[in-house]
Formats: structure tokens, C-alpha cells, sequence
């Protein structure tokens, strides 16, 4: 065989040689990247089968997987879904230290509603209207006895009358109902009023507001009936208008409504309360959804929203005095509240958005203001954070129905919208 043939034969069985091994690193390079795929894809599936994959790699001389027991796994997972945003809440939008209360579940209402009202008469709670979801509205009265803890009695409103984020007041018989969101959805609100005599169940109309109002401030206080701030036509505009008239046993005793000196803050969800002769303004915050423009359903689209802890007080010069605020921002609460023992006690809401990913996060605490001290304390918890509870109080028990509640005891963002009832017993 010639030089130029041995050459050419050796260089060949060399070049073969080369390939093979090239195709069998190739080879053994794709089972490592699939199996290092495999792994890191399943830790709860690696836990069980490791021992043989660590066998085979360990065989291979390439490359040894480290060990990871199921509490390492575990404490790994723990560590991701903290980082995960969602799942974390800044310590100023936290729930804050309370003790435990012990509730009671009680027989549901009849429905589930959002954005209801309801006013409390004796022993009697008047349930009204709110959405079942968004794309359906309550245009009905639910009344439960609270001597008997049963739902009662079931009426309808009337047909002009709004469906949501009204503004409610009563003077122990009759229960006056001013403006509100007429329809599902962000639709526009109404300027209608309406009072119910709770005796007969009749309606009768009363004068319209000087302009349509979303969730004012409403409350019965030296023989007028005074309605504050909300939002205006656009539903997140907020109001600083304040209007009275002055009515007596169900009625207007005049023709149209008196402007009062404007509210210092405007805005829709807060808590009106008339104790010892003085009028209190509570929470709220300032903007709200308002209809996407151009939908023919009046779609909802998400806005800015400010909440805030303001409290603000009417005193005997027409004047408004600031006091102090609450312990922290709270909306989404004007039926939440009740009297008791020279105190103003209010359940849930919502408090300022997550500053991360910007979601709704609800309220769980229980909050008491001392009215003679002028101080707020947290006073315990609820089952869960709601918001738009409707709230009352009976032979020394807390009740509470309705609203919006939690994704979870990790989850602070809304999610269904709730007709349980529960009660707890409180000595303060």
C-alpha cells in the first residue's frame, strides 16, 4: 500500500473515530439537559425517583445532582411563593394586631348582595337592594327579626327607586332613601327619593336632589334630613356639595333642599352617624369605577382611588372640626357601623390599594371610636376581610351579613359576594 493510501486509510479511521465520539457526547449532552429539565420541572416527582436518576449520572462520570430532602423541597417552594407579589402585603396595608371573637353562623339572608343598605329598627333589620353580581341588581327589602333570628319578611321597592350605593337615614319609623346607582353594572346614577313607612310598608316620593349622587353621606340630624359629598354623574368625580331638607314623619316640610356648608372631603363609602347630638363623617375614599366609555352595558373599568381614614365632625356653629382619623384608611363602610356603649363600632372594609400590584385589599378588623376619649382602638377580628357589611347590634350581640369577602386567610384581594350571617358577643 502506497504512503498517500495509508495516510488517506489512517486519517479516515481517525475521522470515524472523531465522529463517534462527537455523536456520543451529543448524546449523553441531550439526556443531561433533559433530565436537568426533568428535575427542575417536578420537585414533588424528583422526591420520589432521585435515588435512580443520581444512579445513572453518577455512573456517567458527567455530572452529579445534589441531594435535596422533601423539607429542603418544601422550605424552596415556601421561599417562591413569597417572592410571588401577590402574594405579599406590605406591613402598612396588613391586618392589625386584634384579638379573636368567637362567631356565630346564623341562617343566611335570602341573597347574596353587594352594595346594599340597611337601617335597624328595634329589633327589626331592614335589608336593602345591592347587587347579586354585577350583572344583576336586588330591587327588593329583606327584613331580619333579630328577637327570633329569623329573615321575616320579603317586600319590593319601587320601581324608580335606585339599586345600589344609595343613601339611607331613618328616624325610628320611617327610613328615607335618597339617590343611588339605578341598574347593574357602572350605570348612571338617579336624583329620586323615596321613604318607606316601615308601620303600612308604603312608599311615598319626596323631592329630588338639586343633582344624581353615588353613595352620599346620609343622616337624620336635628329634624333634616342632610345628604354629603359621594360621587358625582360620572360616578368617580368626587362631591363636596351638601344639601337638607327638613321632614317630619315621612315628610318634606319643604319644597326644595337647602345647600349647607360643603363636606371637607369629598367621596363615595363612608360612615354617617349621628351620636350625642353630633354629626360624624368616617372614612371613605375619593374616586371609584366608572363606565368604560362607549359600552352599551355601562361596562366597569377600574380608576384611581384614594382611601382615606378622615373623620370630621358637624358641631353647633354649622362648622366642621377634624378629629382623629382612624387607624387606617377605611371604605366601603356606611352600613358597617353601629352604637354601642358611647362608642361607634365599625366591621371591615377596604383599606388603600397593594403598592405593588395595585389590587383591592380588604379589611378583617373590628374597630371601636371611644366618643368620650376621641380615641379608636381595634377591638378583635371577623370570620374573614369584607367589605360593604351591613351591620347590626342586638341584646348585646354584633351582627353582620352581606358584602364581598376574601380569596382566603393569604389573600386579602375581593372575590364572592356573600348572604351568610354571623354575630359575636361583646361586652365593652
Amino acid at each position: 500500500m502506497s504512503r498517500f493510501a495509508q495516510y488517506k486509510h489512517k486519517h479516515k479511521h481517525t475521522s470515524s473515530k472523531l465522529v463517534f465520539l462527537l455523536a456520543c457526547a451529543g448524546l449523553l449532552g441531550v439526556a443531561l439537559f433533559a433530565d436537568v429539565l426533568w428535575f427542575s420541572s417536578s420537585s414533588s416527582l424528583y422526591s420520589s425517583l432521585s435515588i435512580a436518576s443520581n444512579w445513572a449520572l453518577e455512573k456517567s462520570g458527567i455530572f452529579i445532582v445534589p441531594k435535596i430532602s422533601t423539607k429542603e423541597a418544601d422550605k424552596a417552594t415556601e421561599d417562591k411563593k413569597k417572592r410571588v407579589p401577590e402574594r405579599f402585603v406590605s406591613a402598612t396595608f396588613a391586618d392589625l394586631p386584634a384579638p379573636d371573637l368567637q362567631w356565630e353562623r346564623l341562617a343566611s339572608a335570602p341573597v347574596p348582595r353587594l352594595d346594599g343598605a340597611a337601617i335597624q329598627i328595634k329589633n327589626l333589620f331592614y335589608v336593602f337592594a345591592g347587587y347579586g353580581t354585577l350583572d344583576y341588581v336586588h330591587s327588593h327589602v329583606d327584613v331580619y327579626n333579630f328577637t327570633d333570628n329569623t329573615w321575616c319578611v320579603r317586600f319590593d321597592m319601587p320601581k324608580e327607586m335606585a339599586h345600589s350605593h344609595l343613601g339611607v337615614a331613618s328616624d325610628g319609623r320611617y327610613i328615607y332613601v335618597v339617590s343611588g346607582q339605578y341598574g347593574p353594572q357602572c350605570r348612571r346614577p338617579t336624583a329620586k327619593t323615596f321613604v318607606l313607612d316601615t308601620e303600612t310598608r308604603k312608599w311615598q316620593t319626596m323631592p329630588q336632589l338639586p343633582a344624581p349622587r353615588y353613595a352620599p353621606a346620609t343622616q337624620l340630624w336635628r329634624g333634616r334630613l342632610h345628604v354629603m359629598g359621594g360621587s358625582k354623574e360620572n360616578r368617580h368625580t368626587p362631591a363636596l356639595e351638601h344639601w337638607s331638607i327638613a321632614v317630619k314623619d315621612g315628610k318634606a316640610l319643604e319644597k326644595q333642599w337647602q345647600t349647607e356648608i360643603p363636606i371637607p372631603r369629598g367621596g363615595p363609602h363612608r360612615a354617617t352617624v349621628v351620636v350625642n347630638d353630633r354629626l360624624l363623617i368616617i372614612g371613605g375614599q375619593e374616586g371609584d369605577f366608572m363606565a368604560k366609555p362607549g359600552s352599551p352595558i355601562f361596562k366597569c373599568s377600574r380608576r384611581l382611588e384614594v382611601v382615606y381614614g378622615d373623620v370630621y365632625m358637624l358641631d353647633d356653629e354649622m362648622k366642621w372640626k377634624i378629629l382623629p382619623p382612624m387607624p387606617k384608611p377605611i371604605s366601603h363602610i356606611e352600613f358597617a357601623w353601629v352604637i354601642m356603649n358611647n362608642s361607634i363600632i365599625i366591621t371591615g372594609g377596604t383599606t388603600e390599594k397593594h403598592p405593588v400590584t395595585k389590587k383591592i385589599i380588604l379589611v378583617g378588623e373590628v374597630f371601636q371610636f371611644h366618643l368620650d376619649s376621641m380615641t379608636w382602638t381595634v377591638i378583635g377580628k371577623l370570620p374573614f376581610r369584607v367589605k360593604t357589611t351591613l351591620t347590626g347590634f342586638w341584646d348585646g350581640w354584633l351582627y353582620f351579613t352581606s358584602g364581598q369577602r376574601d380569596r382566603g386567610p393569604d389573600n386579602p384581594q375581593p372575590k364572592k359576594v356573600i348572604k351568610e350571617l354571623y354575630r359575636t358577643k361583646l361586652s365593652l
